[in-house]
């Protein structure tokens, strides 16, 4: 696995298992993370065993968000049967989507910060696996999005669970709250196929696993995803599509949030008010 990052002060880097070296001491030409989302998807991104720099731990570094500034945000409601049942929704026959606009975004680490009482008494957080596109494109077949895809993330998405109850047509509102997604710090950027089914998504809270499923039980699969939503509109490096939770936890000033995405990465923030 190869991850693309971006130092706390924005400067870009590609890592391995070993470490992160510099983006441009692999790729000369690339001066941001977005410069080499369409190589990623291409299977062409340099290695950072070829760099003309030395790695550097991922423990001494401190991240920022991977990208400066990503495109269009999707996520994707009610996406494993069970946590639609958890709900009392009825499986939907189509990707239950909606957009989220970008001030929701805080870097890795957050905090979470909870909007005032006096409008929201119970928030959720809900670990994703989210999917950032790499190359521009239209009406992509499901067999064709991997040469699409630059790679792929875990996030923390959040929903004012009680502003949603009252009307779900307050959807876009009840997921729109400063700091209510927090993504990876590294896009995972995968060497060959990744076989995505058979790996688990869970959300954490002070350590306690609050919900877990493996990405095989999802209604719609990332590939599914992804076509689905290029027949409606053109999609660009650096959109995200966050994939659907197997399950929401309640969150609390104090506590303590963390995604896991089983091969691709952890994310984890504090929450505050």
């Amino acid at each position: 696995m190869k991850y693309l990052a971006r130092t706390a002060t924005g400067d870009p880097l590609l890592g391995d298992e070993e470490g992160y070296v510099p983006l441009g001491a692999v790729e000369p030409d690339a001066e941001r993370v977005r410069d080499a989302l369409p190589r990623a998807a291409a299977g062409t991104l340099g290695d950072a065993a070829d760099a003309t720099a030395d790695p550097v731990p991922a423990e001494d570094l401190s991240f920022g968000a991977p990208l400066a500034s990503f495109g269009k945000l999707w996520g994707i409601g009610l996406n494993y049967e069970e946590h639609a049942g958890d709900l009392d929704e009825q499986r939907p026959a189509e990707p239950a989507s909606f957009m989220k606009p970008s001030s929701v975004l805080t870097g890795p680490g957050g905090p979470i910060r909870l909007p005032p009482e006096s409008q929201s008494e119970r928030v959720t957080a809900e670990a994703e696996l989210a999917v950032v596109m790499g190359r521009t494109c239209r009406n992509v077949a499901e067999d064709g999005v991997e040469d699409v895809i630059a790679g792929f993330l875990p996030v923390i998405d959040m929903t004012a669970e009680d502003v949603l109850q009252r009307n779900p047509r307050f959807l876009t509102r009840a997921k729109s709250y400063d700091t209510f997604l927090v993504p990876g710090p590294a896009i995972a950027v995968p060497e060959g196929p990744l076989d995505l089914a058979g790996l688990s998504v869970r959300t954490e809270v002070n350590g306690e696993v609050r919900a877990e499923n493996e990405i095989r039980n999802m209604l719609f699969p990332p590939a599914e995803i992804v076509s689905f939503h290029s027949d409606v509109m053109t999609l660009e490096p650096g959109d995200l599509f966050s994939t659907g939770t197997p399950g929401a936890a309640p969150i609390d000033p104090g506590d303590e949030v963390r995604a896991v995405v089983e091969s691709v990465g952890s994310v984890g923030a504090p929450v505050t008010r």
